[in-house]
């Protein structure tokens, strides 16, 4: 008996037409249709889902067994980076070895996994180079221990990066910078350490070139180029221009070279996070605040760079906050350092001060500025004065009959 159907087709004018068709055609059309219904099921799925950060992989038995060998806290990476535990192959051990043979001990070595786990997927060659390549500017291992317990991101970076630390490395050291200073900057603005060494060298020379053209002398430019880069070592990470920016309109407001000089020794090396119009705001509001000469207005400056870089909002918040307290305008002239303060700062100290009989509002405002050390000592003077009793050499002595 053969078995017969009839097909529903379309022609070539899209329009239904039935032809027969026997069982052998019929099994043929549904094998087909079944096979592309089995991989459009298979691709349909792989559209659907959440993406990879949200897949749950489970987590590598051989990575938490060795990290909880060594104290490390599972639950801390879990929680802060619980990616790396799913990650394999890792490097556990050869790790730790690691720190122990610089002679790092159990406890440290538990604390810069927990603070930096990704430690764990760096490769023994490539930390052996690492190491290999900070002991040229570290003074012994038990200082490259302390470095890498402070920034370990900095040690256990990415070995693309090795070529450009290695040739920055050598161009600061033809710079004749003490060592401490070329691992400090690597340790605390990697960053600079893994771009082009020409960049770099391209912000120093302009460094250089805006410290001889202010009036500093070259057999001082060594010591006062170190000390801005310890003080700021991002300012590598700047652009040049934005260095002659900021400067070309400090010299439109009518700073001299002597004291743009001052001004940048001052600023720390910040003079690179300002920029001409969040400058030129904050002087204006300044100036009209404090009702004073654009000639008085760069005093003020020069004794409180921070009139530079606080935006106008803030520099509001601390005018206001002096002002209710009593404090005068003269006063704050006087000492604007005082600006420097948060509001929580300030009345803070000047209750302190309110407790021994001193009055802000008639007294000099040195006593309430500088850090919390500075304030300390003077507060400490104050109550020395007035638990200190006083004596009258021609006063009559009290004596039992």
């Amino acid at each position: 008996m053969t078995c017969r159907g009839t097909l529903l087709v379309c022609n070539a004018n899209n329009s239904p037409a039935h032809r027969p068709v026997d069982c052998a055609d019929m099994l043929r059309l549904v094998s087909t249709s079944l096979c592309l219904y089995c991989q459009r099921a298979q691709v349909t799925p792989l559209l659907l889902t959440r993406p990879c950060s949200s897949i749950v992989q489970e987590e590598n038995p051989l990575a938490i067994n060795a990290l909880y060998d060594l104290s490390v806290d599972i639950s801390k990476v879990r929680k802060l980076k619980g990616w790396v535990l799913r990650q394999s192959p890792v490097y556990v051990n050869e790790t730790a070895t690691l720190l122990r043979d610089m002679g790092a001990s159990g406890p440290v070595i538990a604390r810069i996994l927990e603070l930096h786990p990704e430690a764990i997927l760096c490769k023994p060659d490539q930390m052996e180079a690492q190491k290999k390549l900070w002991m040229s500017v570290c003074t012994s291992q038990k200082d490259l221990v302390g470095i890498i317990e402070k920034f370990p991101t900095s040690f256990f970076s990415s070995s693309s990066d090795h070529d450009n630390q290695k040739a920055n490395i050598a161009y600061f050291q033809t710079l004749h910078l003490n060592k401490r200073i070329i691992s400090k900057l690597m340790a605390s603005a990697p960053q600079s350490f893994s771009r082009p060494m020409k960049q770099n060298k391209e912000m120093i020379q302009t460094l250089q070139m805006t410290y001889l053209d202010l009036g500093g002398k070259e057999d001082n430019m060594k010591t006062w180029l170190q000390k801005l880069l310890t003080q700021n070592p991002y300012v590598l990470l700047k652009l040049p221009e934005v260095l002659h920016d900021n400067l070309a309109f400090l010299r439109t407001v009518g700073f001299t070279g002597d004291e743009l000089f001052r001004l940048l020794s001052k600023l720390k090396g910040y003079v690179t996070e300002l920029n001409p119009e969040s400058m030129r705001l904050t002087l204006n509001y300044s100036q009209e605040t404090l009702g004073c000469t654009e000639a008085e207005l760069r005093q003020i400056v020069l004794q409180c760079p921070a009139l530079l870089y606080y935006s106008v909002p803030i520099l509001a918040d601390r005018f206001k906050g002096l002002l209710t307290a009593g404090v005068s305008m003269e006063q704050i002239m006087e000492t604007p350092t005082v600006l420097e303060l948060t509001m929580q700062i300030i009345q803070y100290r000047i209750q302190k001060l309110r407790s021994f009989g001193y009055d802000v509002r008639s007294g000099s405002l040195e006593v309430l500025d500088g850090t919390k050390k500075d304030f300390e000592v003077s507060y400490g003077k104050l109550h020395f004065r007035r638990e200190r009793p006083l004596f009258n050499p021609v006063a009559p002595l009290q004596t039992e009959d």
